[in-house]
């Protein structure tokens, strides 16, 4: 498990790589560039978010589409 610091870093360093990477997408006029940075950032945090606070596994049987609609 992460320290506080050690997850401070993770963060920054994420924050960091990803909104200059969505700066410079935006600077040069490419949006879906841009907006490929966003989600490819989003994804990153959940992640993180998923080895601290992992989401349950659906019972047997169940439909995760239907879970997701």
């Amino acid at each position: 498990m992460l320290t506080k610091d050690q997850l401070a870093a993770e963060l920054k360093r994420i924050a960091t790589t990803q909104i200059s990477d969505i700066t410079r997408a935006v600077k040069e006029g490419q949006k879906s560039i841009a907006l490929n940075e966003v989600r490819d950032m989003a994804q990153r945090l959940n992640r993180l978010a998923d080895a601290f606070s992992p989401r349950p596994a659906p019972p047997p049987g169940a439909d995760p589409a239907a879970e997701a609609a």
